[in-house]
């Protein structure tokens, strides 16, 4: 059996405290060695409460402890930073998504792993929830699809607060942040589209200051006959997380917790259901990634593969700017 792996925790926010570091507890192949965050607090308070060491400096972190990978958790503008520190000190990298903030940053990082010989894998859940595995395998019994629908929406009272009500840090709005899970899910089912057009809104706050997107909606073409949209907001409510893709015998529909295969009259032929587990699908990921380390897993979440999202992204973002669609293609490096 192989050793268990050394894993630290950068960046201390919601997405660490409700995901990654409960993954870790839950994991079977790596322990929580340290945690780092540029707040002090948050750094000390979060050490007393796992029980090990805090820190406010990476490097330090990097040097003094030796992990064997970090599970980065920061701030969109911060990634890199993070990623090049990490890959300095030949240290591997799960990292939030986005994987990177434009495609020029896509590409220097994917040259930097490769350079390094780092192994970084981008946490896009979803790819290992059983539900989502699921559908991906359903959709061969509906033939070649010619629409699909997405839509993944809630509220968030303050769309303005902090570095994601700015496009500059964070790369974009709703569409780069919670939109990359569907944009994952849509890549991975039915690949790049040709041709997107995107509109997008800043307006579920008047008067606030702040420039990235809460609302966004996204209209996508292939060449072989596939077309479709995706609707994407952090300020309109209730909580929906739906991608339907119907073809001539039928469709799938991926719900949270949930995927249906319906029939051609819209009738359910059979469906799977996950109650939630929290947080077996970052548990189950931190231990795949450990495999990938070993080298018995693939990497299914590399620095190649998310270089398309980075396209897609940049292509739906220059869309807005020119009201005409854009090929995401165009973008990729």
């Amino acid at each position: 059996m192989s050793a268990i792996k050394k894993a630290a925790v950068v960046g201390l926010g919601g997405q660490a405290r409700k995901d990654h570091l409960p993954g870790l507890a839950e994991c079977r192949l790596a322990d929580l060695v340290a945690v780092c965050d540029v707040d002090a607090c948050q750094a000390a308070a979060t050490a007393e409460t796992w029980q090990v060491p805090g820190y406010t400096d990476l490097p330090a972190m990097l040097d003094a402890v030796r992990p064997d990978f970090v599970i980065a958790a920061v701030p969109h503008h911060a990634g890199r930073e993070v990623v090049e520190a990490c890959a300095g000190a030949g240290v591997h990298v799960m990292k939030e998504k986005p994987f990177a903030t434009t495609p020029h940053e896509a590409a220097e990082l994917a040259a930097l792993c490769d350079k390094t010989d780092i192994e970084l894998m981008v946490t896009v859940q979803r790819r290992f929830h059983p539900v989502y595995a699921a559908a991906r395998q359903l959709l061969e019994r509906i033939g070649a699809p010619y629409l699909v629908e997405g839509r993944y929406t809630f509220h968030c009272p303050d769309p303005a607060a902090g570095w994601r009500g700015s496009a500059k840090l964070a790369g974009g709005g709703c569409l780069a942040d919670m939109g990359y899970h569907l944009i994952d899910l849509l890549i991975w089912y039915l690949g790049l589209p040709d041709r997107v057009l995107a509109d997008t809104s800043a307006a579920a706050a008047p008067g606030a200051d702040y420039d990235a997107e809460d609302t966004a909606l996204v209209h996508l073409a292939y060449d072989r006959g596939l077309y479709g949209s995706l609707l994407i907001s952090c300020s309109a409510g209730p909580r929906t997380e739906r991608l339907a893709v119907t073809g001539p015998h039928g469709a799938v529909v991926v719900e949270r917790g949930t995927v249906r295969r319906l029939d051609s009259g819209g009738q359910v032929a059979e469906s799977l259901v996950r109650e939630p587990s929290r947080p077996c699908a970052a548990a189950t990921q931190i231990d795949h990634f450990c495999r990938v380390l070993d080298g018995t897993r693939p990497n299914p979440s590399g620095p190649a593969a998310h270089l398309p999202h980075a396209a897609f992204l940049a292509a739906a973002y220059a869309s807005k700017v020119t009201a005409r669609p854009a090929d995401p293609k165009e973008f990729l490096p």
